[in-house]
């Protein structure tokens, strides 16, 4: 591997690294803690969207971890700020929840479903067949296809759920038109979360549990990626990708010292 210099800036994923079937993952605790106390910034990338940052810092708070919202960064926010810059005050007809509704209104967007620039999926517990119908029918009239995220299933206590991805491709199949996905592992996603850090690419480091998604965002991002293996991604799955990550932990317990 290329050497690099100390690490100044660290961005996280959630689920996986903090968080396990709604549990911290031992050690994510001080992991926080120790990030805090040291100064440095840092971000916990998800690719829900269906929080806003203040829901995530408390529901992180219920389970002993420590993190402000202003240091959570959300694929709602990512394609909130993404679309800010490609159509300044644009409108938008919007299948999602608070967290998404909340960063498209605070990007001064309108929502509506009258001739809208864009047609904006991101993740719900209640996808309608209306609201699908209705975003089927603006995308053949013009409007602009933009996901939160591709992730195809998201979990839940019974089970997985079917999540943007799938109705992604529902509509996509009704339609002939692909969505711009703008969470991970587009590595836009980490290119925003720089920017709201200030952190340069050889300096940050990206943790995350899925080889392909957080480790190929940030490998594509130019960043310092590291792989634990408290989630996806198994230790003998590795070598099945094309690209390795900068190093590979048992846990994020193993990288407190390294803050």
């Amino acid at each position: 591997m290329t050497e690099r210099g100390p690490i100044e800036y660290w961005l996280s994923d959630m689920d996986g690294v903090l968080v396990h079937e709604g549990r911290p993952v031992p050690g994510a605790e001080e992991f926080v803690d120790r990030l805090a106390a040291s100064g440095k910034p840092f971000l916990v990338l998800t690719n829900n969207s269906i929080y806003t940052r203040r829901d995530l810092s408390a529901r992180l708070a219920a389970l002993g971890l420590r993190v402000p919202a202003e240091a959570i960064w959300t694929s709602a926010l990512a394609t909130a700020r993404f679309l800010a810059d490609q159509r300044p005050q644009g409108s938008a007809y919007v299948i999602g929840e608070a967290g998404l509704t909340t960063a498209l209104h605070e990007n001064d967007f309108v929502l509506t479903d009258i001739d809208p620039d864009y047609v904006v999926l991101g993740e719900t517990r209640t996808y309608s067949f209306s609201q699908i119908t209705k975003a089927v029918r603006l995308i053949e009239g013009g409007a602009r296809f933009v996901a939160t995220n591709p992730d195809p299933i998201g979990p839940s206590p019974e089970g997985a759920l079917p999540a943007t991805g799938a109705v992604a491709a529902m509509i996509t199949r009704a339609t002939n038109v692909e969505p711009y996905f703008v969470g991970k592992p587009n590595p836009l996603m980490m290119r925003t979360a720089l920017n709201v850090v200030g952190g340069h690419s050889e300096s940050t480091a990206m943790i995350g549990d899925r080889m392909d998604t957080d480790i190929v965002a940030g490998v594509e991002a130019g960043l310092e990626t590291i792989l634990v293996l408290t989630g996806v991604t198994r230790e003998d799955e590795i070598g099945r990708f094309p690209f390795r990550p900068s190093r590979v932990a048992a846990s994020i317990a193993d990288l407190i010292d390294l803050v």
